[in-house]
């Protein structure tokens, strides 16, 4: 095989891989407002293989709908809900678990085209083969948080957190390769930019941090609470943030102290990246990095909005979901910014 024909199924395979982080995308956009409407807990058992099947009949409704109401969900918060009321919280999470199964087929039927064909690098064989087998520990550790709801009325906000990371985590090992795929030239630059390679770094870093933040305010329901800005109840450290000890347990199960770490988080990334995107210009960068610096500054101010949006609405469904939706955008263009200069050269 030529150096140009390779180059060519690496761009093949860079577009397929792109088209799974957009599926990724969306199964994060259903993710959040199946959150957000309480219908994460409808669905009481996980089958891998027959799971594509919902009810069908009126007397499968009425026997899954009495497993629903065995859960502390149904007799604590949904005490009134009729059959009409749970059909419509159960397609929402049947979409999202079928969603997760499409995305399989969407990796695995290329994946499989692409090997036969003889067009994947040998280099590139071990990291598809990690792709799919994190994709499938996902489904199993989304199961673990479900279940975590059959005893209480919420599911952990500790296996929520991670079953959330854990996709960030998939995405951005996808993103990171396609773009490597897509991009395999280095670009010029009058600089060396380690030093703005070093930055960009740290400030993805950070927004992995905020987002994980961000997971344990929606796993607490802390959105529900607070809903002014700037301040918290009329102060800027709330009252109460310390209450809890051993200390650190404030920081994941306290309702102030997770919302107050995730709004100082937020405000710490839009100051670096708008001090980031400033400091670049020094840099003259050129091409798909001088890009990716212009999408990171104009997509951390939207995502900065739509927090505080969100947040004054009391959490309002589409704010929600946009903001949660908006979380994985900015950290897409942070992943893309440094890869990206992560291929400059000078």
């Amino acid at each position: 095989m030529s150096h140009t024909d390779q180059v060519q199924y690496d761009r093949q395979i860079a577009y397929w891989l792109l088209f799974v982080c957009a599926a990724i995308f969306i199964m994060l956009v259903i993710g959040g407002a199946t959150r957000l409407t309480h219908s994460g807990l409808s669905m009481m058992t996980w089958d891998p293989l027959m799971g594509w099947i919902p009810p069908l009949s009126e007397a499968a409704w009425l026997e899954s709908f009495k497993h629903y109401k065995q859960i502390p969900e149904f007799y604590e918060l949904n005490p009134n809900m009729d059959l009409e009321g749970y059909k419509g919280i159960f397609m929402l999470e049947y979409i999202h678990r079928v969603w997760g199964r499409l995305i399989g087929i969407f990796f695995l039927l290329p994946f499989l085209y692409f090997l036969i064909a003889g067009k994947i690098s040998k280099p590139l064989r071990p990291q598809l083969v990690i792709m799919f087998a994190l994709g499938g520990m996902q489904g199993v550790l989304g199961w673990y948080m479900v279940s975590s709801g059959f005893d209480q009325a919420h599911v952990s906000q500790y296996r929520l957190t991670a079953h959330l990371m854990a996709a960030f985590a998939i995405f951005a090992y996808i993103l990171w390769v396609a773009a490597g795929l897509l991009f395999p030239k280095r670009e010029p630059s009058l600089y060396d930019v380690k030093p703005l390679f070093k930055a960009v770094a740290i400030v993805t870093l950070l927004i992995a941090v905020t987002i994980a933040a961000g997971g344990f305010v929606a796993g607490l329901k802390a959105g529900f609470a607070y809903n002014t800005f700037p301040l918290m109840g009329g102060n800027f450290i709330p009252e109460g943030y310390g209450m809890l000890q051993p200390y650190y347990l404030n920081w994941f199960e306290n309702i102030a102290a997770v919302q107050f770490n995730h709004r100082l988080l937020a405000e710490t990334v839009l100051l670096l990246v708008i001090g980031l995107f400033l400091y670049s210009r020094r840099f003259e960068l050129v091409g798909a990095a001088k890009m990716g610096m212009h999408l990171m500054l104009g997509m951390v101010v939207i995502q900065f909005c739509l927090g505080v949006a969100t947040l004054l609405s009391v959490v309002n469904l589409h704010l929600g979901v946009a903001h949660q939706g908006g979380a994985m955008v900015l950290f897409a263009f942070s992943l893309f910014t440094l890869r990206m200069l992560q291929s400059t050269e000078k």
